[in-house]
């Protein structure tokens, strides 16, 4: 980390880590913010989008069964950002066989196995989204997110739950401190910088949009743990929207957005600590918003438009729709599971089963005449669609 990059006094200061390196300790929040035309722009555009997509989680009838393959698909990339190689359909699978009891030899802490890191970002959001209820987003909250997310899995020996006490660093594999892109603070300024961080969100003064672009910022910079910062700190983005009523349900995720633009991500939080550029920042997290909510309206709407066409279909028999609907939060199914989901003997499941492969919901995919896996086809392709609109660059000189 070089010393004359670092030229806005106001952002931070430079000081010492305990290794003799430079390392970084942010100004408390909120910087000075300019609101030009076109932060403005941006800002209302984010808003009315964001509006829409909460105004269309307050309609749906049951939420939860849309909102759980929404949340994996938003844990897989999350993961993704950090090196994880997990597909979503990996995290069916593994949701699949441990719904039909493991067999002995399956170990999820097999290194070649990223499904549990990917469910424990689930669980993590899913507890915090119970814990809103009696815990704002606070640094409370923050290190139970950490101890669900960390337990168990590759870097779960550097201290799940717990701030670190020791200098951590961002840099690519096999660097050393000194060569390191970005130093956060050392551990004795870093828990002042937490209470600080703290203490703003408690403030409130600015646009909702605005502090959560600011507290997100601000906690990758502070980098309060050994291991999982960018996780925890893309979860806290959903739950301060939702802890501050701007989402009715859980709908918003940005790691897509941030994963097709991620040297944009990285650069522009760098310049907020080097440049005080605070406004590119707030421009490209806005920009984030508003794709992502236009985008995240348009998925939750076609599958609520398909489960209800499904559910339509099967009006009085009761088993095959709650297949239906289970199809929604895991799209593959087996005899074991349906058994589980209709709490019907094992022929009445099949039954049901059959039911639903006449229909061309589901499709047999292993080619075995046992052990069968089906899979909701039409589910999974609107889950997996990829879309070219995430690659939004602010504009093509945008750190000249």
């Amino acid at each position: 980390m070089r010393f004359e990059s670092f030229v806005a006094s106001a952002a931070g200061e430079l000081v010492q880590s305990p290794q003799g390196a430079w390392a970084f300790v942010p100004a408390p929040l909120p910087p000075a913010i300019e609101y030009t035309s076109r932060l403005v722009k941006r800002l209302s555009a984010a808003d009315a989008a964001l509006g829409e997509l909460s105004g269309l989680g307050r309609k749906m009838l049951n939420p939860h069964l849309l909102i759980a393959p929404y949340l994996r698909q938003e844990a897989v990339l999350s993961s993704r950002i950090e090196g994880t190689q997990a597909s979503l359909s990996d995290l069916f699978q593994d949701e699949l066989q441990d719904a039909r009891e493991k067999p002995a030899g399956n170990d999820d802490s097999n290194p070649g196995n990223d499904a549990p890191e990917v469910r424990n970002y689930v669980s993590a959001m899913e507890h915090g989204l119970r814990r809103l209820s009696a815990l704002p987003v606070s640094l409370r909250l923050v290190r139970e997110l950490h101890a669900q997310l960390m337990t168990g899995v590759r870097g779960g020996d550097k201290t799940p739950g717990e701030f670190r006490r020791h200098q951590n660093y961002i840099g690519v594999a096999g660097s050393r401190i000194d060569t390191a892109s970005f130093v956060p603070p050392p551990p004795d300024r870093m828990l002042t910088c937490l209470d600080a961080w703290e203490r703003y969100l408690h403030v409130r003064d600015a646009p909702d949009l605005i502090d959560c672009a600011l507290m997100h910022a601000q906690f990758e910079t502070i980098h309060p743990f050994a291991d999982g910062n960018g996780r925890v700190g893309r979860l806290l983005i959903t739950l301060l929207l939702v802890e501050r009523e701007r989402l009715s349900q859980p709908l918003l995720y940005l790691s897509a957005y941030i994963e097709a633009n991620k040297q944009e991500y990285y650069e522009r939080l760098q310049r907020t600590r080097t440049h005080g550029d605070w406004a590119g920042w707030l421009e490209y997290f806005l920009l984030g918003v508003e794709i992502t909510a236009r985008l995240a309206a348009q998925q939750v709407t076609a599958l609520n438009d398909l489960r209800d066409a499904w559910r339509e279909r099967f009006v009085g028999q009761a088993s095959v729709i709650k297949l239906v609907e289970a199809l929604f939060v895991n799209p593959l199914m087996d005899a074991k599971r349906a058994a589980l989901v209709t709490s019907r003997s094992d022929p009445s499941a099949r039954q049901a089963i059959a039911a639903l492969e006449a229909a061309g919901i589901l499709r047999e995919i292993t080619g075995r005449n046992w052990g069968k896996v089906y899979s909701a086809h039409e589910v999974l392709t609107l889950l997996l669609k990829p879309d070219h609109n995430l690659r939004q660059p602010l504009m093509a000189n945008a750190f000249q």
